[in-house]
């Protein structure tokens, strides 16, 4: 009586991925997603606060409000450095404050300029960060 021994069943091997080449396409235009977001995140909400001020001087609304004048007091240390480039225009109840457009276009310039700084410093050598 002989036992025949059968040769195991080997499962072939699973095909390899060519992970060398998708990890060059995803470094390609990787960059800090994370500190670009919080910049832009700050830079957003200090351009809608200047904006609340500068659409509440331009409508009149009363610094008697508990809302308004939160909005009045957390803009001016930002408004401040741009008073007196311009003059203001209007009433004493309604004014166009240009300081307030002076300070959101210089604060979205400022935070664009520092995104695009996160996004040159922290991108992989040889590759150019994407322009958009």
């Amino acid at each position: 009586m002989t036992i025949q021994q059968s040769a195991p069943v080997s499962t072939p091997a699973p095909a390899a991925a060519p992970i060398q080449q998708a990890s060059s396409i995803a470094e390609k235009g990787r960059y800090n997603f994370r500190a670009a977001a919080v910049v832009g995140f700050i830079v957003g909400a200090v351009d809608i606060l200047i904006a609340a001020r500068f659409l509440g001087k331009l409508l009149g609304a009363s610094s008697q409000s508990a809302f308004v004048s939160f909005i009045y007091q957390v803009s001016s240390p930002l408004v401040a450095p741009f008073k007196g480039i311009f003059g203001n225009a209007g009433s004493s109840a309604n004014s166009f404050e240009t300081a307030s457009l002076v300070a959101i276009v210089v604060y979205a310039v400022i935070g664009w300029g520092i995104v695009m700084l996160i996004r040159i410093v922290t991108a992989p050598r040889g590759t150019k960060p994407a322009t958009s």
